[in-house]
């Protein structure tokens, strides 16, 4: 299924990694590498969790410069392998309605999304899409504002190299 874009709901980046779709698959999908790459540096990840099935539980905990750490939950909705992932903040895993946000959590947690990742294989290229959506216009782009484009643009680049080097 192709969801539409949604221009008031939705940011968009797409690339072209130069690796194999195998490698990009791992990187997206195995904690150990996923905990090299998945946060901006100087920001990382400190725990990670993959549950990799629909309903699976997609586990992080983000950690800042200065130590303090940020776990954040979501479900996967759709897996197939080496093409798509889905994954929602709005659940936990077992489809578990998400509790509410409370002052510890993550400055985005109060932002609902829907990430929609595809890959789509050539030989040693992939062309990588990430679609996410937010439930209104304003929680869009506040997570444009955040820096979405930054930030997600240099993890791709930082997943790239890692896997250029595998």
């Amino acid at each position: 299924m192709n969801i539409p874009v949604d221009a008031e709901l939705d940011l968009v980046l797409q690339r072209e990694l130069p690796v194999p779709v195998s490698l990009v698959w791992r990187g997206l999908t195995e904690p150990a590498l996923l905990k090299q790459w998945f946060c901006p540096r100087p920001w990382g990840l400190s725990d990670c969790r993959i549950d990799l099935r629909p309903g699976g539980e997609f586990y992080t905990v983000m950690q800042d410069p200065e130590g303090k750490q940020y776990p954040g939950t979501a479900c996967f909705l759709e897996v197939e392998k080496e093409k798509k992932l889905v994954w929602t903040s709005l659940l936990h895993g077992n489809y578990r309605p998400a509790p509410p946000v409370t002052k510890d959590d993550k400055p985005c947690a109060e932002m609902p999304m829907t990430a929609i990742i595809t890959l789509k294989g050539d030989g040693n290229k992939t062309k990588y899409t990430a679609h996410v959506m937010h439930n209104t216009e304003a929680f869009r782009k506040a997570h444009e504002e955040m820096g979405f484009y930054e930030g997600w643009g240099t993890t791709i680049t930082q997943l790239e190299d890692l896997l250029k080097a595998l």
